[in-house]
């Protein structure tokens, strides 16, 4: 993906929830945000952060990891936090709910979104999370290829 994407450093779990408020502001009903990184980057951190930003409490946001999808039908707009790390690599996304959430007006953050099909990558607002030495996280946001131009 050739996408231009803006690169923030983020010394601890404060920076990086305050990351995910702001890319919360720049989102739509509708959009779907695909998270990247390695086990423990901050993917659900991150989260909590977009969460806060549509209206919840960041102890509303807990990892999906063995339940798939969770529901946030009280943020505004609505989210749908879903994680793909324990799915089976070929097994269906249908039961996630993820197209009927995106068409409803939900956004839609999917961990480990480099597990989505191509054709929702390339919609996706695409978010990076690397860990650096110290604990410093870089988290990189690129946008849809529509936004980008």
């Amino acid at each position: 993906m050739n996408r231009a994407g803006a690169t923030t450093r983020c010394a601890d779990e404060a920076e990086t929830i305050k990351a995910g408020r702001q890319l919360a502001s720049r989102l739509a009903p509708g959009d779907l945000v695909a998270l990247e990184g390695a086990l423990g980057a901050g993917k659900t951190v991150l989260v909590r952060g977009l969460g806060e930003g549509l209206g919840l409490a960041a102890e509303e946001i807990s990892s999906p990891s063995f339940v798939l999808a969770i529901d946030h039908p009280e943020a505004s707009p609505p989210l749908l936090h879903v994680d793909l790390y324990r799915l089976p690599e070929g097994a269906s996304l249908e039961p996630l709910g993820i197209d009927e959430a995106l068409a409803g007006g939900y956004i839609v953050a999917v961990e480990w979104g480099e597990r989505l099909p191509e054709f929702w990558q390339r919609a996706a607002w695409r978010v990076v999370i690397r860990l650096e030495p110290d604990d410093v996280r870089s988290v990189t946001i690129i946008p849809p290829h529509s936004e980008a131009g």
